[in-house]
């Protein structure tokens, strides 16, 4: 009885048990399991030291670094019966296919050779980060921007997004529907030339039709009555090539958020993006749900990249998940 109490408890915290769950596929390294399910080393080997001493784990030293992974047969037969019985109910956990996606990046990441990236291995990311902050890889990523592009940050809040982009491109236009969002963003952005901040409606922005390259809209449709009208009002403004940008929370049922945060609506699905872009004359021409950071207490968030339906962009298929 003891012993199966004791199972018990390790197996009721999910951090444990997504560490099992990745561990019954590969042998991994502490610095793969923190980047695969995104926890810190810390974590990670404070719950793989408590795997370990009940046997549920083995443990192989390759060099410097130790490698574990599920122990099947050293398992008492007690563990061994509450572990299977997890992981039949674990088959059926949606929320668990960003952990596998990461998981394969992880394995196909790893470098043979001798090298300093031999050594570190997945532990090359937080070195990285150390070194550089974690934005650095993203934020050069903008220099595939066409650099006299126009683009508009609807609902831009207090500028970040506009901040980010105005070093890449022609010209960025800012706009809230708040006042005081709209002069914080001004006090930030004043240093760059060529963005403009505007007070405006998103149903209808201050901004002539057919006069931008692309728009971005980040977490603001959640707090619209009918966001399919703002994507509407966006796509108005777009060029016939232009690109419009959503990014908001994946559908979910933190209720909570209507009366704390004044949330409309708990999310979206794929389903929801791919109305409104019909309703807009668009095509989705990607979905993808972002990868949770380490940190993150909120929902996931997805991006969906809309384009003018006929333009010259890409023709790829519609709606295609990235998920």
């Amino acid at each position: 009885m003891e012993q199966w109490s004791s199972v018990l408890g390790l197996l009721s915290d999910p951090h444990r048990v997504r560490l099992l769950r990745a561990l019954s596929r590969h042998e991994l390294a502490v610095g793969e399991l923190g980047r695969a399910l995104q926890m810190p080393q810390s974590t990670v080997s404070r719950q793989l030291k408590l795997l370990f001493d009940v046997r549920m784990l083995q443990r192989r030293v390759e060099g410097t670094t130790s490698l574990y992974r599920v122990d099947r047969d050293g398992m008492p037969d007690a563990v061994r019966s509450l572990w299977k019985l997890a992981q039949s109910s674990l088959a059926r956990a949606a929320e668990l296919e960003q952990d596998d996606a990461r998981l394969t990046a992880v394995i196909a990441a790893r470098r043979g050779g001798n090298g300093f990236f031999s050594r570190v291995g997945s532990d090359w990311d937080i070195i990285r980060t150390e070194l550089f902050g974690g934005l650095v890889g993203w934020e050069a990523a903008l220099g595939l921007l066409q650099p006299d592009a126009v683009v508009a940050d609807l609902g831009c809040g207090t500028g970040e997004i506009a901040e980010r982009i105005a070093p890449y491109v022609g010209k960025v236009i800012a706009v809230d529907s708040e006042r005081a969002m709209i002069l914080a963003a001004r006090q930030r952005l004043a240093r760059h030339s060529n963005v403009s901040c505007s007070e405006g409606d998103l149903m209808r922005p201050p901004i002539r039709a057919q006069t931008l390259d692309a728009a971005v809209v980040s977490l603001v449709l959640h707090h619209i009555a009918d966001p399919a009208l703002a994507v509407r009002a966006a796509a108005k403004l777009l060029k016939p090539s232009g690109a419009l940008l959503l990014i908001d929370m994946i559908a979910h049922s933190r209720g909570e958020y209507r009366s704390t945060m004044g949330h409309r609506h708990l999310g979206f699905s794929q389903a929801d993006v791919r109305r409104w872009a019909d309703s807009a004359g668009l095509r989705v021409e990607r979905w993808h749900k972002i990868s949770p950071a380490i940190e993150a207490k909120g929902p996931g968030l997805f991006s969906a990249l809309l384009r003018v339906a006929g333009g010259r962009g890409r023709s790829g298929r519609s709606g295609r998940s990235g998920a």
